[in-house]
């Protein structure tokens, strides 16, 4: 039952992220979210049978928590307002979209007295993997959402690089999962308990 609650969180949570993404990119000019469907709450079309079923059932197995992606809203950088701004920014809006979730249910069970332990449960459970998704996204790693900000602050020349670094993205992010991802994971716990009240 567990493992059902997490999944349910998990893909309302990816859905509106990557929702996000896709309103951001109508914002600044890229209508190809739109046209192919994607700015909905509909998880049916928004699932990937590997990052939304297979990789969370494998993480809650192994490290008893659930974790996972959908798949990305496409857009297109070019039909975006010129600059690199705009493409930040519709990188930027899926981890803001999480955060917002975590504050709004944070300060939810915050302020609800005498709560249950079912209601702490599943609060608690959109805190954590809200934060967890955002921390995350936010990793300045290609293809993660955090590198995107990072190239927009960078010189022109470095920018040109972008292409290079997100052409070995996967091996990038692998290695940061193995490697770097417990030296930030504590920034979770931090979060959470700062949203919730309530420590990991």
């Amino acid at each position: 039952m567990e493992f059902i609650f997490q999944i349910a969180i998990l893909i309302m949570s990816i859905v509106i992220h990557e929702v996000a993404h896709g309103y951001a990119a109508r914002y600044y000019g890229d209508l190809t979210a739109e046209y192919e469907g994607r700015l909905t709450l509909n998880p049916v079309k928004h699932i990937d049978p590997v990052g939304s079923v297979f990789v969370p059932l494998i993480s809650y197995l192994f490290g008893g928590f659930v974790f996972g992606w959908a798949k990305p809203v496409p857009y297109n950088p070019y039909n975006l307002k010129p600059g690199r701004w705009p493409e930040a920014f519709v990188a930027l809006a899926g981890p803001l979209s999480n955060i917002g979730l975590a504050v709004v249910f944070g300060l939810l069970l915050r302020l609800t007295e005498n709560p249950s332990l079912s209601f702490v449960t599943i609060t608690a459970g959109i805190v954590y993997i809200n934060v967890l998704l955002a921390v995350f996204n936010l990793m300045p790693v290609p293809p993660l959402d955090g590198s995107k900000l990072l190239f927009a602050l960078f010189p022109e020349k470095i920018y040109k690089l972008r292409s290079f670094f997100e052409r070995y993205g996967l091996i990038l992010v692998l290695f940061f999962i193995l490697f770097v991802w417990q030296l930030i994971a504590p920034l979770v716990s931090i979060f959470f308990t700062f949203l919730t009240g309530l420590a990991i």
